[in-house]
């Protein structure tokens, strides 16, 4: 049976997940996202590399990095997953962001930091209790991470994702974006994917999921997220929701209440 259980404290969102036959599309989170395999084999596709979590496997995604998964075999996977905000790792490291070089270490000290944290987020531990947790979490990636230094990318990247990131209540216009450039929609998305690792739609559509999220956790209002995002319904929100958080738009509000 497939469960995917989200909880959320005021710096934190974990998720505890069993699957057996889901299998996450290709997609991005904008925070920083570590776990732990606890039971099985989890596989995913990684900046172009196959990967392979076993038990206590700690995965490391770096912000916006593209990745799909799944489980090794019909036994399941059993895992949990924090999510962790730019700003506020910003706000521990000092002004710096982490950048994992390493998808999948085995720390046990690592994974305990995590296991931890996650507990005490699922169980609804004093919030006093979590942010020592996440501290002694965050100092430990600092290590964890070869390289702390501000990451740079491509312009004509970044610029197309301004450009998408401000319409995210429309439908992808690829001739707009184009024509900023001077090239044709082809060519756009040709030099968009070769820099990003994915094409300008599946970039688009992940940042419209993403903002649906945000706006759910401030409003508790699938609709208003719905109408904000720019989804043709809450079924056309569902399906996108799902395939990248593994519950519906609707089962996510639930779980925050």
């Amino acid at each position: 049976m497939e469960q995917f259980i989200y909880k959320k404290s005021e710096d934190i969102l974990a998720l505890s997940a069993s699957m057996s036959d889901f299998t996450y599309k290709k997609h991005c989170h904008e925070e920083y996202a570590v776990g732990v395999t606890l039971r099985g084999i989890q596989q995913y596709n990684l900046n172009g590399s196959f990967q392979s979590s076993h038990r206590n496997g700690v995965m490391l995604f770096n912000r916006e990095q593209y990745h799909d998964g799944s489980s090794y075999d019909r036994a399941g996977i059993d895992y949990v997953m924090l999510y962790l905000r730019p700003e506020l790792v910003s706000e521990i490291l000092g002004s710096k962001e982490l950048r994992f070089n390493i998808p999948i270490v085995y720390d046990r000290w690592l994974a305990r930091c995590i296991c931890s944290l996650s507990e005490a987020v699922q169980t609804g531990q004093e919030e006093s209790l979590c942010s020592e947790l996440l501290l002694s979490l965050i100092e430990r990636l600092a290590h964890t991470s070869a390289d702390t230094a501000h990451r740079m990318d491509n312009r004509f990247v970044e610029r197309a994702k301004e450009m998408m990131m401000g319409s995210l209540n429309q439908v992808l216009k690829l001739e707009d974006l184009s024509n900023e450039f001077g090239i044709s929609k082809f060519q756009f998305i040709r030099g968009f994917k070769q820099h990003a690792g994915i094409s300008p739609y599946q970039f688009f559509l992940n940042c419209k999921v993403e903002y649906a999220k945000r706006s759910i956790e401030q409003t508790k209002d699938i609709y208003a997220a719905v109408a904000e995002c720019g989804f043709f319904d809450l079924t056309h929100l569902n399906r996108h929701f799902k395939s990248m958080f593994g519950v519906t738009a609707y089962e996510y509000m639930s779980q925050l209440n």
